[in-house]
Formats: structure tokens, C-alpha cells, sequence
């Protein structure tokens, strides 16, 4: 198998890098369109700022490549959020391979934002293996995607919010599997074992 992390300014490629390592996974990183489109599995990791991403992409044309892949791709953490349609990170447009906006959380209490921690995922529908229900995942964030017809697990902090999405061979989870220990190692798993 073949596994691709897209190669951008992101700010998790390492780490996600050594989870595959762990996983006895072959990879490589790359932003080359050919090594993108042969590849058997693709990952988009993310971590950083919505506009200034969507400038890089659109600059190597990673957007319109992203929206047409017909393998498996997982969007992590920034990278789900940019599948969707648009975020209000900076008024940004985003991918559109889900139909969706990406929201700021706002505080009702004294919750504290950026979301950063643990906290537990159900699944909804779900492509990530039923043994991870209400497993405890790893969450950096501050924006989020509302629960939707893609939603394929949810978190509630502040409110309920979409912590997996899934549609067609989109997959996307707003957590990092690859700072989850083993149950995140589970979720790439889950992830790597879809058939295409």
C-alpha cells in the first residue's frame, strides 16, 4: 500500500509522519501532483491558519487536486476544516467537498478557547471502528464544524460539534489520531483498512 502525506505548510507533517512509522506503514511526504494521484491512501494533516493555507494550496494547486482524488483521503484537524466550504477563520474560502462552514466557538460560560485537550468521540454512522465509541481523542482547536448529514462521530464542548465527517472517499477527523496514542493509532487504522 501506498500511503501519501501531502507535503505543505502544515504544522503536524512530522508527527503524523512518525505515526505512520509506528503503524509499520510505508509513506512518503510530498506536494508532487503525480506521487498524489498514484497513491493508494492520501493524508491531509493540518495544522496553522485557514487563509494563509488556502494561498499555499491554491499556489502549488493542491485545491483543485484535493477535490478530485478518488482514493481514500483523511483530512486531520486543519485539514478537515478546509474540506468544507468555507471557515470563518479570516473569511476564508475553502476545498467545498463538504457543504459546510466552519464556525468559531464562542465561549457560553467560562469555557476556554482554543478546545485543547481530551475528550470523547461518538460515533455516528461511522467508518471509524465501532470499539472506539466514546473513546477519549486529542483535540487542538478553536474553530469547528456544526453536526451535519457527513458527521461520522461527535464532541460536545461548548456545544456538540462534528470531531469525524465522511462522504464519498472523503474521510476527515477534527482530532489528532497521531497525538492520540493508541486509540488515534485505531482511527489511522481504520482509516488505512478502507477498501477502496
Amino acid at each position: 500500500m501506498k500511503v501519501v502525506i501531502i507535503k505543505y505548510n502544515a504544522g503536524n507533517i512530522r508527527s503524523m509522519a512518525f505515526a505512520m512509522e509506528r503503524l509499520g506503514i510505508d509513506y512518503s511526504i510530498t506536494d508532487n501532483q503525480e506521487e498524489i494521484k498514484t497513491a493508494d491512501k492520501v493524508i491531509f494533516p493540518g495544522v496553522g491558519e485557514a487563509r494563509s493555507t488556502m494561498d499555499y494550496l491554491q499556489a502549488l494547486k493542491l485545491d483543485l487536486l484535493i477535490k478530485d482524488l478518488k482514493q481514500p483521503v483523511l483530512g486531520v484537524c486543519l485539514g478537515m476544516q478546509l474540506m468544507c466550504a468555507y471557515s470563518e477563520e479570516n473569511d476564508t474560502k475553502c476545498l467545498g467537498i463538504f457543504d459546510e462552514t466552519v464556525k468559531q466557538f464562542i465561549p457560553k460560560n467560562a469555557e476556554k478557547v482554543p478546545h485543547m485537550g481530551w475528550n470523547s468521540i461518538a460515533l455516528s454512522n461511522s467508518w471509524i471502528d465501532a470499539s472506539l465509541d466514546e473513546a477519549y481523542m486529542y483535540f487542538v482547536h478553536s474553530y469547528y464544524v456544526p453536526v451535519n448529514q457527513n458527521t461520522a462521530a461527535i464532541t460536545d464542548y461548548i456545544q456538540p460539534f462534528s470531531a469525524a465527517l465522511q462522504k464519498d472517499n472523503f474521510y476527515a477527523v477534527q482530532f489528532h489520531p497521531e497525538k492520540s496514542a493508541t486509540v488515534g493509532e485505531n482511527v489511522l487504522r481504520s482509516f488505512l483498512n478502507i477498501q477502496s
